[in-house]
């Protein structure tokens, strides 16, 4: 019934194995790759016929973590997998983002990849196998591919480069010094096309190292989805790329100037204006037949690129009149919202970012429902994109995968210089609104983000800046790296790489690439560039924060304390009412961790102070020799019983209230008087000793001592 095809190698540590023929037959292309337990099925579709009308490419792909995966059930009401994850969208993006410039130009069929993770072994990421089946299933499909690809995840600990770090590894990385990096890296057999990465102030050259090594141990992966395909790949799509060559020309010829003259206006606005009227033009100069090409949209795109990409290359001349390596002005402010905890205003050229800092309690972590376990997290970093930003009129919803995929790339970067949570125990939320946008939006969110923080005073190891670089290559192997690209030299350059991290190094590397043959040259040559951009950002950032921020009287105070676990019980007591009392009397929030440490959260400086001193009370011991306030609880006759230390009582002898001889404790105490005692310490039965007579009742200072100091 199975027509079975199984390919096997040894990859790092563990077995990496491609399967295709026993399971969805009736897809183009079906592979489950196997690594160590860890298994993800990818399915792809494409239509054999390209909708009439249609002038981009359709691709579609969706990564599903099934929970039965990990022997879990879904938490919820529903107890089912509903609407994608973040790390499901991102996972998405991941696999699009390299396969993308692969299909064939002119190729505008639709085409589904569906990736499931059938199986997690909790130690290998599901990501890096899905990416590895999803190209396999490309390749043996018939659709027309130029893969295959693969991947592989970098890690980098003791100056050693690692290949496929555990899931552990890789979790909370800010909390493990020894482990510096999380990159995942997407190449053909001759070129790198896609770059993510969370960095801990790595240099250029450890960064591009990290790169170069991705690439050289992905290649035995490409050698081994090949073999598979040898043997099962279906016959190719008779597909041809159409030649508008003819309709390119007449394109050209009517509106080549036009263009040129349109690109040459440095105000967005005024361009986009001017381009489309150029367009509406050289179409109003066409036939009829001409105008009715399906392929006429894409010779506009491409005398729009020609137009751009010629004067950056041959002229070093780009569309606002800058040089090649040169940032737009910047004007940055901080603290424009009175009643926010921490704001900044980042403005490049014309992109902006209105970035807010909220600093909230142990109560506002986000709890997250993973594969490999459930987990919270105390930085939050919210991106949005809304349509007036870039002056149109758009629908607004829910967070799409753009919104996510740049949040968590800002995330990334402002990730490695955050404090530890036993440092500053407070949840972190920023939120990026995007209110102008022409360039990278995500690196705006970068830099005003780390103002904002900065602004709450949260106390962050070194600011952040980010800077996106283009590229334009040409078929002769020139090519011009361009620095803080606009909306347009992204959309019809070569490369998109952005960078980001600190004076001391790279917190955050994420690179698309549209053409095959990007040399590690290049590479290096971008990422020094990118350096210098980097640099003069973070200058013009500093020129904003010129002193050192005070924190928000709007944010909550935290204070945290440590107590021993065997505590911890007492400290809750018994279905929680001693905790609950705490919280009642105090007016401040407490947490408490299986770890022994509490937070404790007011905006009232007395409420923490006084929940401090109940759980104090509670979980401290008394010292032998100190000295404390308590009052007297029970009068006996041999002397008088006194709570000095939270619930802790003592005895105190009718010989130790006073240096003379009492007939009955009484004579000189009551109940509920307030004294001060000195702890002599404890009797052979454990016992506390207490004395009143040594001690000064209206100061509190021990008298035995002052004696001493006077006898010398």
């Amino acid at each position: 019934m199975f027509n079975v095809t199984t390919k096997t190698m040894q990859w790092g540590e563990e077995t990496l194995t491609l399967e295709t023929g026993k399971v969805a037959r009736q897809a183009d292309g079906t592979v489950i790759a196997t690594l160590g337990e860890t298994s993800v099925m990818a399915n792809v579709t494409y239509a054999r016929e390209q909708k009439p009308g249609q002038d981009f490419f359709p691709l579609t792909v969706h990564y599903q973590e099934k929970y039965y995966a990990a022997g879990k059930i879904p938490g919820g009401f529903f107890k089912r997998e509903a609407r994608p994850t973040e790390k499901e969208t991102l996972t998405a993006r991941l696999i699009d983002r390299p396969i993308r410039p692969l299909f064939v130009p002119g190729f505008k069929n639709e085409v589904l990849v569906m990736c499931t993770v059938l199986s997690h072994d909790l130690v290998n990421d599901p990501d890096i196998v899905a990416m590895i089946a999803a190209s396999a299933a490309l390749t043996i499909s018939g659709v027309p591919f130029m893969g295959p690809i693969a991947g592989a995840r970098v890690g980098y600990e003791d100056g050693e480069y690692i290949l496929n770090p555990t899931v552990d590894d890789m979790q909370d990385l800010r909390l493990n010094p020894e482990q510096r990096l999380d990159l995942v890296v997407a190449g053909t057999k001759d070129a790198v096309m896609m770059v993510e990465s969370e960095a801990y102030e790595l240099t250029e050259e450890e960064m591009l190292g990290a790169v170069t090594f991705a690439h050289e141990q992905i290649q035995p992966v490409i050698d081994l989805i090949v073999s598979l395909a040898e043997e099962t790949a279906k016959e190719p799509f008779d597909f041809t790329p159409p030649d508008y060559s003819e309709l390119y020309a007449a394109v050209k010829a009517a509106g080549e100037e036009k263009m040129r003259a349109a690109y040459a206006i440095s105000d967005k606005q005024e361009r986009v204006a001017a381009v489309g009227a150029a367009k509406e033009e050289i179409i109003a100069s066409l036939t009829e037949e001409q105008r009715e090409d399906s392929n006429l949209s894409s010779a506009l795109k491409k005398l729009e690129s020609v137009v751009l990409r010629g004067d950056v290359v041959k002229n070093g001349r780009r569309i606002d009149g800058r040089a090649l390596d040169q940032v737009r002005a910047i004007e940055c402010q901080t603290g424009l919202l009175p009643r926010t905890h921490g704001s900044a205003l980042f403005t490049r050229g014309e992109t902006q970012g209105l970035v807010v800092t909220t600093l909230g309690t142990g109560d506002d972590e986000q709890f997250i429902d993973a594969l490999h376990g459930n987990f919270k997290s105390n930085f939050l970093l919210h991106y949005n994109f809304p349509p007036y930003s870039v002056g149109e009129v758009g629908r607004v919803g829910s967070p799409g995968r753009r919104e996510i995929g740049h949040g968590k790339l800002a995330w990334r970067a402002l990730q490695a210089v955050l404090p530890a949570p036993t440092d500053f125990p407070y949840t972190i939320r920023v939120v990026s609104e995007i209110t102008e946008s022409n360039g990278s939006s995500s690196m705006a969110s970068v830099c005003g983000g780390s103002l904002s923080m900065m602004d709450a005073g949260v106390p962050l190891k070194a600011p952040v800046a980010g800077v996106a670089m283009g590229l334009v290559l040409e078929d002769d192997g020139s090519y011009g790296i361009l620095t803080d690209i606009l909306g347009d030299e992204d959309h019809l350059g070569d490369m998109d790489f952005k960078v980001a991290g600190t004076e001391a190094g790279i917190t955050s590397l994420q690179m698309d690439i549209k053409v095959a043959g990007i040399t590690p040259e290049i590479m290096k040559s971008a990422l020094a560039q990118a350096k210098a951009g980097r640099l003069h950002i973070l200058g013009e950032m500093a020129k904003s924060l010129t002193e050192a921020s005070e924190f928000s009287q709007h944010a909550p105070r935290i204070e945290t304390m440590q107590v021993p676990t065997d505590k911890i019980r007492e400290v809750i007591g018994s279905g929680g009412k001693v905790i609950r009392e705490i919280v009642e009397v105090s007016g401040a929030k407490v947490d408490i961790n299986d770890d022994g440490v509490i937070k404790i959260a007011s905006a009232n400086g007395e409420a923490i102070q006084k929940a401090y001193d109940m759980i104090y009370a509670i979980v401290a011991e008394p010292e032998e020799g100190a000295v404390y306030t308590g009052k007297v609880v029970k009068i006996v006759d041999f002397g008088a019983f006194v709570n000095f230390f939270g619930k802790r009582d003592g005895l105190v002898h009718v010989s130790q209230i006073e240096n003379r001889r009492l007939n009955h404790p009484s004579d000189v105490l009551k109940e509920g008087q307030e004294v001060k005692v000195k702890l002599l310490g404890f009797d052979d039965r454990g016992k506390v000793r207490l004395s009143m007579k040594v001690v000064d009742q209206e100061t509190g200072e021990e008298i035995v001592a002052e004696k001493k100091e006077d006898a010398e």
